[in-house]
């Protein structure tokens, strides 16, 4: 409960018609969940148009109305407050309401194509481990300390946001890390949102059936850097050929990290395997359990974050080799009989090239490669016959199946695949919409030592089919079946 005057406090305000010396009780911008009280933002999204529902939120007891448009029909029991951008103003708002909790911890976002859940995760449990309390948001779940609360979005909306940093902040946490996707930022989702620091990990091909060019995807990532604070620290990838590009116009103090090139925070691999890496960090021998090349671009950024957060750089080493990777991330399972199975939420033609390559730089080429990978339904359809076609490419066997189909039919999914299959590789594909029944050919395919890849879903616990989310766990089945 907050007086409006406080809550619009810092927002560019275009009009106000009534008055701001009222109380609010929440913030809404859904028009269902506006009650007594509420202040109502009328935004306007894909579908949905939030001013179409002005007249109706203040029937149900509005007593403040944010909007770009004034409605014609005005009340005079409320307050309506114009701005050019609800989605913005919602979050500055939202920031206000809940007594800007960002500003009171130190609060990491990490954004970029691949890498974003894997850091956070790590970052989170090596804070805890080094006596913090810590809240993270993720793909996967958002935590304060060890209490797991629901997660919708990669990054919650603006109001959810605020709400979850303020229970951080309740409950004494002195740092947060945050995944920060593209969408958040053009929606504004973190506007208000005061950053302690940023970590840009890479970018390529992914959402662009969102931002319509890679051009606008890359934008949208960088202007996350853009509006970061002088206070704040910015860390990239410049191995990435745009790491360089992210901090162009920051104001925020500038950090690299690198494998490849000079930086500030370097790593060499000394060793590549199932088992985990053995790494030289800024000349300081570590091992740690993560696997690949990919992990140890995210293990350097985790330790640069942490020592540009005031740790001491050993401490943060020592405790650091013990970390295991996200879930669903280069998920790593070994049967009986030797079969390794890999479960990995690559769902991009990057990092699924990326999880092959890291699966070609340890196997022994001795063995067969299996992947079985699909492709989302209602997302971008460009990327579907490149990802079948890298599949073909690194590995020596394929089964194109069903991954998230929602509304649209599987079986066309599957064929606009099929049309990455170069002629040489037909031979080596088969094509089984059921996604059950393709990880168990698979896994009756596999003999003892080869190795089977799933990707596309990873820790996700389900599988949306006609809007409906079915129970499906690729890890589940893969252990099932191996083990039976």
């Amino acid at each position: 409960m907050k007086k409006l005057t406080y809550i619009i406090e810092n927002l560019a305000v275009e009009t106000i018609i009534g008055t701001t010396d009222i109380v609010v009780n929440e913030l809404c911008f859904d028009s269902r969940q506006v009650k007594s009280g509420s202040c109502f933002f009328a935004i306007s999204g894909t579908t949905v148009d939030g001013h179409s529902f002005i007249e109706r939120v203040v029937e149900n007891g509005a007593v403040a109305v944010v909007c770009e448009v004034m409605p014609k029909k005005l009340s005079k029991k409320i307050t309506y407050i114009q701005v050019k951008s609800t989605s913005y103003a919602l979050g500055i708002c939202a920031a206000n309401f809940y007594g800007n909790p960002s500003e009171k911890l130190k609060l990491v976002g990490i954004t970029g194509t691949n890498g974003k859940t894997t850091t956070v995760t790590l970052l989170h449990e090596l804070f805890l481990k080094l006596g913090y309390k810590a809240g993270l948001l993720s793909t996967i779940e958002n935590k304060i300390e060890n209490r797991v609360l629901p997660a919708t979005h990669t990054t919650p909306d603006a109001i959810q946001l605020n709400k979850i940093l303020s229970e951080m902040i309740n409950e004494g946490c002195t740092h947060a890390f945050m995944e920060v996707s593209s969408h958040a930022i053009v929606q504004h989702r973190i506007a208000g949102i005061r950053f302690a620091g940023a970590i840009f990990s890479n970018i390529t091909h992914d959402h662009l059936d969102y931002h319509k060019t890679f051009d606008a995807y890359l934008k949208a990532k960088k202007t996350f850097f853009d509006e970061l604070p002088k206070t704040a620290f910015a860390l990239s990838n410049i191995d990435d050929r745009n790491g360089e590009v992210m901090m162009q116009n920051t104001i925020a103090k500038k950090y690299t990290y690198a494998l490849k090139s000079m930086a500030d925070f370097r790593c060499k691999i000394i060793e590549n395997s199932f088992t985990g890496l053995h790494l030289l960090i800024n000349q300081s021998d570590v091992y740690c359990r993560l696997v690949g090349t990919f992990n140890a671009y995210n293990f350097l950024a985790i330790y640069a974050t942490a020592v540009l957060l005031g740790e001491n750089a050993q401490d943060v080493l020592a405790i650091m080799s013990n970390l295991q990777t996200a879930e669903g991330r280069f998920d790593t399972i070994k049967s009986t009989n030797k079969i390794i199975g890999i479960v990995d939420y690559a769902h991009t033609p990057d990092a699924l090239e990326n999880v092959l390559s890291t699966i070609a730089n340890v196997r022994t080429n001795n063995e067969t490669l299996i992947t079985v990978v699909g492709c989302g339904g209602d997302r971008d359809k460009s990327k579907r016959p490149i990802m079948a076609r890298i599949a073909c490419k690194m590995s020596d066997k394929v089964i194109l199946t069903s991954d998230n189909p929602r509304t649209e039919n599987p079986q066309t999914i599957l064929d606009e695949m099929n049309q990455g299959v170069e002629q040489q590789d037909k031979s080596k594909v088969l094509t089984i919409v059921n996604r059950e029944e393709a990880i168990r050919t698979a896994c009756m395919l596999a003999c003892s030592g080869d190795i089977i890849l799933v990707a596309g879903k990873g820790h996700e616990k389900y599988q949306e089919i006609n809007g409906v989310r079915h129970h499906f766990d690729d890890k589940e089945k893969l252990m099932e079946t191996l083990n039976t």
